[in-house]
């Protein structure tokens, strides 16, 4: 009885991983997510692609960033998904990073 009691909590919310397409929004993200699945006949790999819009309270993503959200309450008419963690940085991002803090200090 105990063992359970000290076990922690599983979140049982779906997550995605997928890539960060627009961050025009404040606190918004688009995220594109491709799934892959074996059609139902032919059982050949079929790609789709789907645009999820998650919060991103900091506003940390950038364009191009692998990014993992996960399921929550709803938030507004379309967000649904919460920004849980950035993955990897896209080259772009790290970039734009660089000459702005060379910007910075020029200054």
């Amino acid at each position: 009885m105990s063992e359970t009691t000290e076990q922690k909590k599983v979140s049982h919310r779906n997550e995605k991983v997928g890539q960060v397409v627009s961050t025009k929004m404040q606190k918004t993200i688009v995220v594109e997510v491709e799934m892959r699945k074996a059609h139902a006949k032919y059982k050949r790999i079929v790609r789709t692609n789907r645009k999820f819009y998650a919060h991103d309270e900091q506003n940390t993503a950038r364009v191009g960033d692998m990014v993992r959200i996960r399921e929550t309450r709803p938030l507004s008419k379309l967000k649904r998904w919460n920004l849980e963690e950035i993955l990897r940085r896209s080259a772009l991002a790290q970039i734009e990073e660089e000459a702005s803090a060379v910007n910075a200090a020029a200054e």
